[in-house]
């Protein structure tokens, strides 16, 4: 690993309730990216949550100090082939986390995740905490 990870939405989550892994592992990771999908996700679980100015305020704060990682027209190119790759092995994926998997293939950073549906996915660097 060169230093460079991007979180699933899963993650910042565990992050955001304190789990001593996730606050641990984070600390030695130079370099966190989140792909535009997981911004959004983070967004719409902050503004359906019962505290939504508070953390508004919070994810955004976290989402500023990362980099995030845009959709693009090559993103598409991978996204077709992700999901294409997955449709082949009966094994769909939620629409949001094909266009994760394709943002960090397209960039090749690992995507550390807590979902085992990423594991169907031969071209993306999965990394399990």
């Amino acid at each position: 690993m060169n230093g460079r990870i991007s979180l699933d939405t899963n993650i910042v989550i565990r992050l955001f309730k304190n789990d001593p892994l996730i606050t641990k592992k984070l600390v030695s990771s130079p370099i966190i990216y989140l792909p535009l999908p997981v911004v959004g996700e983070l967004l719409f679980a902050a503004q359906n949550s019962h505290r939504k100015e508070e953390n508004l305020r919070l994810y955004n704060e976290f989402v500023n100090t990362c980099n995030c990682l845009d959709i693009t027209r090559e993103t598409a190119n991978f996204y077709s082939s992700v999901r294409l790759e997955l449709k082949k092995k009966g094994r769909p994926i939620p629409e949001n986390d094909v266009w994760i998997a394709s943002i960090c293939i397209e960039h090749n950073i690992p995507l550390v995740t807590g979902d085992t549906h990423f594991d169907n996915l031969d071209r993306l660097n999965v990394i399990k905490w």
